[in-house]
């Protein structure tokens, strides 16, 4: 997180921005993806209705995080809202590889790590940004390469190796069908596939214990 967050405050200054862009976005719109996303909208003033469409289908896959991570466990309302603030990515993949059981203190002492080191990364990114001349070619893959290694992370196992080909397989098909907007199309692809295999799983359990 930290080191992405370097990149990011690096590219806030790069696209001509003010430094305090990235403290701002960091704290306002906690997200790492769509954080870096808004850079390039802000640069290009881009209107505020295409800017909410796409916060829309970016942090849309939000919603199913909540379906597993273990919030239920914060019983305290500030507390408890702090924590769906803070449901990013990163959060969410150390819960779903860690199955173990989740304490509220160590729920919460993570996800304000993960935005400490986000906010200070990005400060950190502002000060380089300042005292190095010229131009730092290839951060906006700093992203791309989180993702990559949070996938590897979650699919140590051979039960998640279908789900990867499935993503592919979706992603696919969405630069071939629609390149303008593969990510949405791909997202909605890969839901609908992950519930076909959900359901073929449980109809598949259930004749297992019917058998036996």
């Amino acid at each position: 997180m930290y080191p992405l967050g370097v990149a990011f405050g690096l590219l806030v200054m790069q696209a001509g921005l003010p430094w305090w862009v990235a403290p701002a976005l960091s704290i306002a719109g906690f997200a790492g993806s769509l954080e870096l996303l808004l850079i390039g909208m802000m640069v290009a003033m881009t209107p505020l209705a295409t800017v909410a469409l796409t916060t829309l289908l970016v942090n849309f896959r939000h919603v199913f995080y909540a379906f597993s991570f273990p919030l239920s466990i914060v019983k305290n309302p500030l507390a408890k809202f702090y924590s769906l603030y803070a449901l990013i990515d990163e959060a969410y993949a150390v819960t779903a590889a860690s199955r173990e059981t989740w304490t509220p203190w160590r729920l919460l002492s993570m996800q304000l790590a993960f935005q400490c080191y986000w906010v200070f990364g990005g400060l950190t990114g502002v000060a380089i940004a300042a005292l190095t001349p010229g131009h730092i070619e290839g951060l906006e893959f700093a992203l791309c390469a989180l993702f990559i290694t949070l996938t590897l992370d979650a699919a140590r196992t051979r039960q998640q190796v279908p789900s990867i080909v499935l993503a592919g397989l979706s992603f696919t098909f969405a630069l071939i069908v629609s390149p303008d907007q593969a990510l949405f199309v791909a997202l909605v692809m890969f839901l609908l596939l992950l519930l076909v295999r959900f359901g073929l799983d449980r109809r598949r359990t259930r004749k297992v214990s019917t058998d036996a």
